[in-house]
């Protein structure tokens, strides 16, 4: 059936939203795609729809194709689940809680692991109906702090979530790669540009982890790449090679020196330069940070970490280091109930006297020496060796990931890119099953714990991401596999004769299968170019003034190239088009 823009619920905007951001989100508000309806809250209208259900259809393509089952669990949850696996005080802030007239308590989903792992553990007995694979494609709710960007980061999003289950690890390392692999396959049918890098399980739990991260500069995830090997990894994956040990034997004393206003790393790097026999630089320097934490339920904790002075801590990759715990900065309140910690000059030596458990980043080994806090004012130690003068409690990854950092593989260093994430899949283990005893029978009658995989896909984010790679500045250009429409037919004369002529060709494409917007409207034909350009259909056939003369204009949206056509060619030459046989604008 043609769609006729004179009767479609669409109104165009020739300004940006004062909120947006970002380039997808002022084309999809503008391009009337969607509406804002609260804070990180959209309205998908018909042309928005069309694309997000024909992302879905992609989805469920290569899901099927793998043998996995779609199903449709509820987004409206009990707390039970969620409290057996503690997720009901992890999440935080970021659950959407509430309780029904009887005063239960509910939330609305983030994710469905417990409820799949129910699910499976009540219909299944035996090894025989092993190995299963279940998916979902469903509105998920996660009360974002900052809901930014229109729809790449909102509070209710559609996401595609399947869950394998196995009878042993040789089968979860299958399934994982089954999905892997139709991630990929459904990415490049998008035309989306993605790298896969291993990142953390968070507070999914599990092993082996990898995202799918979409190249864009306005991405919220910073991941990182070795030119020369191919290693990738999201940020708070990055795991820093640590440097050999150095002897104890033969190093200097560790001194107490007066360092007179010089709280900062850069100051006491200058007092250093002035007052030692020796170049020193901020690398030389151990900086002692202080956060708090607390485990769901817990009470707050101090924790020093130290860090070689050039750098800053990187708070995603601190708080994936201490999952599930909460963090946050000392507070003035805090310094004053510990008045040991001393300001711009705290050391290793006061946290340990005063059991504060220590943490250091993996180049503070066994022998390194530090110019660091003395725990008094104006006072640093020089040549504090660590494994002789202090001892760490732990090791952590908290530390900034810079260009030039040598790669964890070893063969060559590192550069940083921006990207969105798309997908993420998780080799989850037995957290779900182990928290809900989810067992068959085996071969030997035996009961067989399941293991799980787990395996999402931001279905609604990645409409966002494909306008955000594919636009040019006059719009959107939407793959022709996820367009709302195969040609956008633009009548751009008032001659009658063109107006009957551009009917009959929509009609004739409408009969061979090509789904066709046209545009009948009395607007003025500059009105109806803008409007093509920024609606984003891969193609565009304008009858115009050429109707005179017996053709018509065919325009390809992503390269901007154009062709004339004989009339009596033209739907012909377009259906040849849609369906991939080769003509070209």
């Amino acid at each position: 059936m043609i769609t006729r823009m004179s009767q479609l619920f669409l109104r165009t905007l020739r300004d940006d939203p004062a909120d947006a951001e970002v380039p997808s989100h002022k084309l999809l508000v503008r391009a009337g795609y969607v509406r804002r309806v609260a804070p990180g809250v959209y309205s998908w209208l018909p042309l928005g729809l069309k694309v997000l259900r024909k992302v879905e259809r992609v989805v469920r393509q290569e899901m099927d194709g793998i043998g996995a089952q779609e199903i449709s669990l509820p987004a409206l949850l009990p707390r039970e689940p969620y409290e057996a696996t503690n997720r009901w005080t992890e999440y935080g802030d970021a659950l959407f809680r509430l309780r029904d007239r009887k005063g239960a308590d509910y939330l609305l989903g983030p994710t469905h692991e417990e409820l799949f792992a129910l699910l499976v553990r009540g219909e299944y007995s035996s090894y025989k109906d092993l190995p299963v694979t279940l998916y979902q494609i469903q509105t998920k709710y996660r009360d974002e702090e900052r809901p930014r960007a229109g729809i790449l980061r909102g509070r209710e999003f559609v996401m595609k979530d399947s869950y394998s289950f196995d009878l042993d690890e040789v089968g979860l390392k299958a399934s994982y790669r089954a999905h892997r692999e139709a991630y990929q396959r459904i990415f490049d049918r998008l035309r989306v540009r993605y790298v896969i890098v291993a990142a953390t399980s968070g507070a999914m739990g599990g092993s082996a982890s990898e995202e799918f991260l979409a190249d864009s500069p306005v991405g919220e995830d910073t991941y990182v790449r070795c030119v020369e090997s191919g290693y990738a990894a999201n940020v708070e994956a990055v795991i820093t090679p640590a440097p050999p040990a150095l002897p104890l034997a033969g190093r200097p004393d560790a001194v107490v020196h007066a360092t007179p206003a010089a709280p900062t790393i850069a100051s006491l790097v200058e007092w250093a330069n002035g007052a030692l026999p020796r170049t020193v630089t901020a690398a030389d320097t151990l900086k002692n940070v202080m956060v708090k934490t607390r485990l769901p339920g817990g009470d707050w904790e101090l924790l020093g970490i130290g860090i070689p002075g050039d750098r800053d801590v990187d708070g995603k990759r601190l708080e994936a280091a201490l999952e599930p715990a909460e963090v946050a900065l000392l507070d003035e309140a805090d310094f004053a109930a510990n008045p040991f910690l001393i300001k711009g000059y705290i050391g290793p030596k006061a946290l340990a006297a005063n059991g504060v458990r220590y943490v250091v980043d993996p180049r503070v080994v066994t022998g390194t020496a530090w110019i660091t806090g003395a725990d008094a004012p104006n006072r640093h130690y020089v040549d504090l060796v660590a494994g002789r003068d202090f001892t760490p409690d732990g090791v952590i990854e908290a530390a900034q990931v810079r260009d030039g950092d040598p790669s964890p593989d070893g063969r060559g260093v590192l550069v940083a890119a921006r990207g969105i994430e798309i997908g993420h899949i998780f080799q989850l283990g037995y957290k779900y099953t182990d928290s809900f005893d989810v067992d068959v029978l085996g071969e030997n009658g035996k009961p067989v714990r399941l293991i799980m995989g787990s395996y999402g896909i931001g279905v609604s984010r990645l409409v966002a991401v494909i306008a955000e790679q594919q636009h040019d500045e006059q719009g959107l250009r939407w793959p022709p596999e996820i367009a709302p429409f195969d040609v956008h037919v633009v009548i751009a004369n008032k001659d009658a004769g063109a107006r009957a002529g551009a009917e009959q060709i929509a009609a004739e494409l409408d009969q061979a299968g090509v789904e066709v917007l046209l545009d009948d409207r009395t607007a003025s034909p500059g009105v109806k170019f803008k409007d093509s350009e920024l609606l984003g259909m891969p193609l565009v056939l304008v009858v115009g003034r050429g109707w005179a003369t017996g053709v018509v204009e065919l325009r390809d949206r992503f390269s901007g190239a154009s062709r004339e056509l004989a009339v009596l060619d033209a739907a012909g030459a377009v259906v040849e088009r849609v369906r991939g046989a080769g003509v070209t604008v």
